[in-house]
């Protein structure tokens, strides 16, 4: 049975986890804590970046020696493979420990098998500890895996009566500074940010990451089927973060990074256009296109969750948040459960995740 210093140890690991939220892809974001018989924690560690050593492997180098013996609490099973670094398994059982806990089994079929290794080697194993909020916070990654695409989190911002811009499309600023860098925060976190082609004429955005020392710059991907909306000279073409254009696959276009998609409907197929991302290494997305895009998005059940920020303000005409997303009656409504709401300076975070569907 966990103890209450298990406990800790094991939510000291998820803290550490989310350090590398938005710099591990298409790795998963993992988190170590060492902590010797007593008790006492003699080495931490995460995994920091894509290619670099794992959160075990930092953790062990900080607790050198003292290893022998110990307990390591890691967020997801140990890797039991080699690829550009050595099988953590193998790192544990080296070091000496005695015992792990882990939270979530790896589901990803190259990697899994862990437990067994150190159980082979003499070592206790216990799983499960903490594993729902493991899970939340390395949830992008385990999609990816078990769903074969990217995490995707839709963002929007709008008044209390739900509109994004007024009658005549102004839209700036709806909400208020600190809402708008929070979302550098959630760009900061993601390996992908996606709008579509009315968000590129309106707004013409620049959509990489501000105010965050340290960030890794997203991917970002404007959605422009019929290559009309995004030509040269626009914001997202410049060399601040890379860049990728999705357009129809009988589309004409003179840009560079672009890919072809085929169609459905009036867009693009977003199964199609997830899977280009995933193929590129992209586990993460952050939806910030408007009404259409995010409609298609969830008409096509590729929303897992939603982000709003709700402003003190009252508009009483103009474009609301979703468009059409193929639900006709009440029945066939998205059901979301809140998980958060937060003040942001004047306005109101709300934070939902979609029902199994």
């Amino acid at each position: 049975m966990a103890t209450a210093a298990d406990v800790d140890a094991m939510r000291r690991a998820i803290a550490l986890a989310a350090r590398g939220l938005g710099a591990t892809s298409p790795n998963p974001v993992v988190g170590c804590v060492v902590a010797d018989a007593s008790g006492a924690i003699v080495g931490e560690g995460f995994h920091q970046r894509a290619g670099g050593p794992h959160a075990e492997v930092h953790a062990l180098r900080e607790a050198a020696g003292r290893a022998r013996g110990a307990t390591a609490y890691v967020t997801l099973e140990p890797c039991n493979h080699t690829g550009r670094t050595g099988p953590c398994a193998q790192a544990l059982t080296d070091a000496g420990v005695a015992r792990v806990v882990y939270a979530v089994a790896d589901p990803n079929p190259q990697a899994t098998g862990g437990a067994d290794t150190l159980r082979a080697a003499g070592i206790a194993v216990e799983q499960g500890l903490l594993e729902d909020e493991a899970e939340a916070g390395n949830i992008a990654w385990l999609t990816s895996v078990r769903l074969g695409r990217p995490y995707v989190l839709w963002k929007y911002a709008a008044t209390l009566d739900g509109r994004i811009a007024a009658k005549d499309g102004s839209s700036r600023w709806i909400s208020s500074p600190e809402s708008r860098a929070d979302v550098h925060r959630l760009r900061a976190e993601a390996d992908a940010v996606v709008v579509g082609a009315g968000t590129a004429r309106a707004d013409d955005p620049h959509l990489a990451v501000r105010g965050i020392d340290g960030a890794v710059q997203p991917l970002r991907v404007v959605v422009d089927t019929n290559a009309a909306a995004v030509r040269p000279g626009a914001r997202v073409l410049d060399d601040a973060a890379p860049t990728l254009i999705a357009v129809a696959d009988d589309a004409v276009s003179e840009l560079p990074d672009v890919v072809r998609l085929p169609r459905a409907g009036r867009g693009l197929s977003v199964p199609a256009l997830l899977d280009a991302l995933h193929e590129r290494g992209v586990r993460s997305v952050l939806l910030e296109g408007g009404p259409t895009l995010a409609g298609a998005f969830v008409a096509a059940g590729a929303v897992d969750k939603v982000v709003g920020y709700l402003a003190p303000v009252l508009l009483g005409a103009g474009p609301t948040a979703l468009a059409d997303a193929s639900i006709t009656t009440i029945t066939e409504a998205l059901r979301l459960e809140l998980t958060e709401t937060v003040r942001i300076g004047p306005d109101l975070r709300i934070t939902a995740t979609v029902k199994e569907r």
